[in-house]
């Protein structure tokens, strides 16, 4: 992989770090379109074959990331303008969903607020199933609700059990059709942090992006379809420090090869386990959390809110 290669769970920025010949492999099926009006940019990604999972890292699947430069902005019809496209393009990977039994995992650790998105989106979630349980067929008809029930998880330190583990109980007791993962993500681009949705229909690895890997949550290992929409909170430190030097390498005249050699010898400083998140955070955080709320809401309640 080229230059780029670092730390990231996007599937958009890894496929950013091809060299030409990767770009042309026919495994890989990438779709760009740019919304004007709204100032969003969203690329599909699509692994189409073991060959093209070879070369990404990652899954056969679909990729789909949402950009949104200005998120980090107050205004609030920006926000709502990618809250309407997340419920978009979730929407495509659920399919046929609305009889379906929904059910929504917040992974990551509420106390911590890089790694909250997962906790502080379930907080914000309006839950039906125990209302069209209790209310019936003809309620949920009525208002044309889907039924689904939403948990954070935590993590090890606060459980003593893995997310997986939980999320297995979860799916063998409530018996869901569709299972949704919620998480924070490991950008290479600090641009990217809280500005920047990704969803795909392969799953999760809850911590990946930081190098904690946990037990993986997809259809092979809870047997339902498992959709994964994750925002980058934290981009690494070796990553920031290696984006840096090449602009300033670049800038000074050096030829790529030089360039090359140069990021090798420094690429064993010790910055693997330092990972860096703006000061804005905890604002950033907030707002993005209610955008993915407000998604999911009107994806399955929407006459309820």
């Amino acid at each position: 992989m080229g230059p780029q290669a670092g730390r990231t769970d996007l599937a958009l920025e890894i496929r950013e770090g091809f060299t030409e010949e990767e770009r042309a492999l026919e495994g890989i099926r990438v779709k760009e379109a740019y919304h004007k009006k709204q100032k969003l940019r969203v690329t599909t990604v699509t692994v189409m074959d073991e060959q093209g999972a070879r070369v990404m890292g990652k899954p056969i699947g679909t990729y789909i990331t949402i950009e949104a430069p200005k998120l980090t902005d107050s205004e609030e019809e920006r926000r709502r303008a990618v809250a309407v496209e997340i419920e978009k393009e979730l929407k495509s990977l659920l399919g046929q969903y609305e009889e379906k039994e929904i059910c929504v995992i917040g992974l990551g650790n509420r106390e911590f607020i890089a790694d909250a998105l997962g906790p502080m989106v379930v907080d914000d979630l309006f839950v039906t199933r125990h209302l069209v349980k209790e209310m019936g067929k003809a309620f949920q008809k009525k208002y044309r609700l889907t039924s689904f029930c939403a948990v954070a998880t935590g993590v090890m330190a606060q459980t003593g059990m893995e997310s997986g583990e939980i999320v297995k109980g979860i799916v063998r007791e409530c018996k869901p059709d569709i299972l949704i993962a919620i998480d924070a993500l490991a950008a290479r681009s600090m641009e990217r942090v809280t500005t920047t949705v990704q969803i795909t229909d392969t799953g999760i690895c809850p911590g990946a992006g930081i190098g904690n890997n946990r037990q993986a949550l997809n259809e092979e290992t809870l047997g339902i379809p498992v959709i994964a929409l994750g925002v980058p909170t934290v981009v690494d430190a070796a990553t920031i420090v290696r984006e840096q030097m090449e602009k300033y390498l670049h800038q000074k005249g050096y030829t790529e090869s030089e360039q090359q050699q140069f990021l090798e010898d420094i690429s064993n400083v010790e910055l693997d386990n330092l990972f860096v998140t703006p000061k804005g955070i905890d604002e950033a955080m907030h707002r993005m959390s209610e955008t993915v709320a407000e998604a999911v809401n009107a994806c399955f309640c929407k006459n309820l809110i």
